[in-house]
């Protein structure tokens, strides 16, 4: 088969989150491109994860560290677009709510790449949090919506959206 397919990964719970849906796609045949963006940057907030999750090496790693939100996404937009542009892939897989899948969504959107947000539908209607705005933009650009609850799928629903999956949980797929 070998489509490619793109992975933005920049937090512990994307990592968690990320290695059962790579080791399936990759069972499959699909050729997974792995972009750290180093959101965490740490070996033990980074490394450690990739070891003992079985996660391959990442193909790119960013080093968008900390910062201001403002400077995480735009300087994950910039450096994810390059990414990309010279990867060209199928799609692009995002997980969570972070200020880089929301630099990854923007940037494939831009490029009209498809977007896939794992974890989507998950609402805390607070929009005071960076997390809430991130959800809601990263939903609303998204072209697939794999919701981890049956819960987040009914606030997808109400929501308007369309290509709505409820798919379940990965972190309880890691776990097992």
């Amino acid at each position: 088969m070998n489509i490619k397919l793109a992975h933005i990964i920049a937090a512990r719970p994307n990592f968690i989150k990320a290695a059962p849906l790579i080791k399936e796609l990759s069972d499959e045949n699909y050729k997974n491109i792995i972009i750290h963006t180093n959101q965490h940057y740490d070996y033990k907030m980074s490394k450690i994860f990739f070891q003992e999750l079985n996660i391959p090496e990442p193909d790119y790693h960013l080093g968008i560290k900390s910062g201001t939100h403002a400077e995480q996404t735009g300087r994950g937009l910039m450096s994810i677009e390059k990414v990309l542009l010279k990867e060209k892939p199928k799609a692009l897989i995002v997980y969570g709510d972070v200020n880089s899948t929301l630099a990854g969504a923007l940037a494939a959107v831009k490029l009209h790449i498809p977007v896939f947000h794992v974890e989507s539908g998950c609402r805390s209607f607070d929009k005071t949090m960076p997390e809430e705005v991130n959800r809601i933009m990263i939903d609303n650009i998204s072209d697939l919506l794999f919701c981890p609850t049956e819960h987040c799928v009914s606030n997808l629903i109400t929501e308007n959206a369309i290509n709505v999956r409820h798919t379940g949980d990965l972190m309880y797929d890691s776990i097992k």
